[in-house]
């Protein structure tokens, strides 16, 4: 890849964590002419690197600096000539991005990757050199960056492009970790450019990089990529900011003061914490701005409490909510219910006595810095999975993220069936930014993007195998396919056993995932017939008649009376019944739990003793409640059939959100087979409930 530079001190205020730090801006022109001097000794680290070391050191003291010092010299050797667009040694990129991971405090191997990143693809050295001599794990990630580092983000944005960026990240997340860095050090040094290849670079980085930011959890890198591309695609807004924050910074902040309270409150409860005040990055206040219109003192940062245990979190929430007055609606709890990017912390908002409203976060110190770096923070996040020395680098790599959405993304973009599809579906599918947990009936769970309905939940758990879903059950309850799904429900889905069986067109308008809509629309393009046909049209009731009628087989003690069994409850033997006299000398029979039999009572009817006789056989109605599909009612009349019961009649009512119900009136050679013929109904696939009417 080309790294291109200019004015080192190009947007210095789109860099509000430079100024939280206190750390110098690194100037690249110095480190440029250590690099080009060398070291003075072979045993102490070259100067260019002291700052790297330094920021390394803070992370992990026990590092062995001695890779990174064979790095640099590789690096600084093969990079040896080679000068940027402002004039600068080539060198002084790989050190900044390699500063910038080591800030955030990647591990030794990430930043020698880092240091080697350009010089497979910019320079003589091959990846068998690399391989020898800094081993398997360096080179893998050097080859993954190298091939991210190929992509032409020119004005088209090829979409195979990003697949090998993906896939790349899919080996090892510390490629994009290295690309994030290696993208942010570009776009501080941009200003050399053409303004419209400033912003085709800065479109890119909007749409893609920073969402891969935030799904890696990586905020440091998040929040200054998206000043600068705020600065670079809208100034004028970006000037209004800069100037809202710079009157800002001549009026009296509350914030130093309000922290000063919260010291004061934790001191006296006896808790151990930190108090900073974190000032908003450029865009943040742009949106507070936004949202709320005019902006008072405290709107321009929040408190951050650093604390030791988890435990901790929620006592410093308690006492907050003690002695401040809290604002309910802003809490949010992101340590039980962590975001799918590993962010974790406590969220609040407390008015103080002076009118100020003051956003608090609340988090230990670990999580603060997987709050700042994300994956770069887990140091290696493959160490686990890997623990052989030999293991083949080659080997697909467990997903470290939680809940795996990396994975998906990967599973799904090999089905996209060409390039515009899937960049559109990428940019949508990054676009999202909050997922929800849902449990599978066996125990498991699934990650999906909030808004996702039952049919994205069948898609991620059974893969092409959802096109035959004909149901869920949400909670315990019925629920149609399309039917939302909330963070914490506990969702089963219904398969039918027909392989012949596909999704409906109308699918599309519920699915959210692009693994689900992708799927279907496959699906739908290879069965154009099918596609046409739909099972939820309004239609009026279907009726079947059977041949013969058959008669009652429960006689009464009264002479010529005609008896009759009740429809309502369907009585047959053995059931206790009761009979009662109506109009025309009839005799009606109930079963004695059916509520018509109190109604019959209380209006008067003649109570008549009723018997079944000794012949075993009797009609009977049945209900089938089913979801909707083709072939369902030649299932359900075959598995009758085959329990040796004669369909007296049938009817299906319309479909009602897919769901269907059969109504049969069934004549029973015996009265015994009752059970096994609702159980053989019940294994009809797509019936999930059969009753007496």
């Amino acid at each position: 890849m080309s790294a291109e530079a200019t004015n080192p001190e190009a947007h210095p205020e789109a860099r509000p964590e430079l100024r939280r730090r206190g750390r110098s801006r690194i100037d690249l022109r110095r480190l440029g002419r250590a690099a080009l001097l060398g070291p003075t000794a072979r045993d102490r680290l070259p100067d260019a690197i002291g700052h790297v070391a330094e920021a390394h050191r803070a992370h992990h003291p026990d590092a062995d600096l001695s890779l990174l010092r064979r790095a640099y010299l590789l690096a600084e050797s093969s990079h040896r000539g080679q000068m940027r667009k402002s004039g600068e040694p080539y060198i002084t990129h790989p050190l900044a991005v390699t500063l910038i991971l080591a800030e955030l405090g990647a591990e030794t191997t990430t930043l020698t990757a880092s240091l080697l990143h350009d010089t497979v693809e910019d320079t003589d050295v091959t990846l068998d050199q690399v391989r020898a001599e800094f081993g398997d794990e360096v080179c893998f990630i050097v080859d993954g960056v190298t091939k991210v580092e190929k992509i032409d983000y020119g004005a088209a944005a090829e979409p195979e492009t990003f697949r090998k960026m993906l896939v790349a990240t899919g080996n090892d997340v510390r490629v994009m970790s290295i690309k994030l860095a290696d993208r942010l050090h570009n776009m501080r040094t941009l200003g050399v450019m053409r303004p419209e290849k400033q912003a085709r670079i800065a479109k890119v980085t909007r749409d893609v990089l920073i969402p891969l930011a935030e799904r890696l959890g990586v905020q440091a890198l998040k929040t200054e990529l998206e000043d600068l591309v705020f600065a670079i695609l809208h100034p004028e807004e970006y000037e209004s900011t800069r100037a809202l924050i710079a009157a800002h910074a001549g009026e009296r902040d509350p914030l130093p003061g309000i922290a000063d309270s919260v010291r004061t409150v934790l001191r006296e409860a006896g808790i151990s914490a930190e108090v900073q005040v974190r000032p908003r990055h450029f865009v943040s206040v742009h949106r507070i701005a936004r949202s709320r219109g005019e902006l008072r003192g405290s709107d321009f940062g929040r408190i951050l409490v650093l604390v030791g245990e988890n435990a901790d979190c929620y006592a410093v929430l308690g006492e907050l909510h003690t002695c401040f007055t809290p604002v309910v609606s802003e809490f949010k709890d992101f340590i039980a219910t962590p975001k799918f990017n590993l962010y974790q912390s406590l969220h609040t908002a407390v008015a103080v006595p002076e009118g100020y409203v003051a956003e608090v976060i609340v988090r230990t110190r670990q999580m603060h810095r997987v709050a700042e770096a994300g994956v770069v923070a887990l140091g290696n996040p493959y160490a686990t999975a890997t623990p052989d020395a030999g293991a083949d680098p080659d080997e697909e790599r467990v997903d470290p993220t939680r809940p795996g959405w990396l994975s998906r993304l990967l599973d799904w973009q090999q089905s996209a069936p060409d390039p515009d599809t899937f960049w559109s579906v990428l940019r949508e599918e990054l676009a999202q930014d909050r997922e929800i947990t849902v449990f599978r009936a066996d125990g498991g769970t699934l990650g999906l993007p909030a808004g996702a309905s039952c049919i994205d939940a069948a898609y991620a758990q059974h893969g092409a195998a959802a096109h035959g879903c004909i149901g869920a059950r949400v909670n315990g309850r019925l629920a149609s396919l399309s039917s939302p799904l909330s963070d914490g429900d506990t969702v089963q889905l219904l398969l039918a056993q027909d392989a012949s069986s596909g999704p409906a067109a109308e699918w599309l308008e519920h699915a959210r995932t692009p693994a689900a809509r992708i799927a279907i629309s496959s699906w739908l393009e290879a069965h154009p017939d099918r596609a046409m046909a739909t099972t939820t049209a309004a239609r009026a009731p279907l009726s079947v008649v059977g041949a013969r009628g058959g008669g009652a087989n429960a006689v009464t003690d009264l002479p010529d009376a005609t008896v009759r069994l009740a429809g309502c409850c369907t009585p047959v033997p053995p059931d206790a019944v009761a009979g009662f006299l109506v109009r025309g000398g009839a005799v009606t029979v109930h079963r004695v739990q059916c509520a018509a039999v109190a109604q019959m009572r209380a209006v008067g009817r003649t109570s008549v003793a009723v018997h079944w006789r000794a012949t075993a056989d009797c009609r009977v109605t049945l209900r089938a409640e089913s979801f909707g599909r083709p072939h369902l009612l030649a299932d359900l009349t075959e598995a009758i059939a085959r329990q040796g019961v004669e369909v007296v009649s049938a009817t299906v009512d319309p479909p009602v959100e897919q769901r269907v119900r059969h109504t049969y009136t069934l004549q029973l050679p015996d009265a015994a087979v009752l059970p096994a013929l609702m159980r053989a109904m019940r294994d009809v696939p797509g019936v999930y409930d059969v009753g007496r009417a």
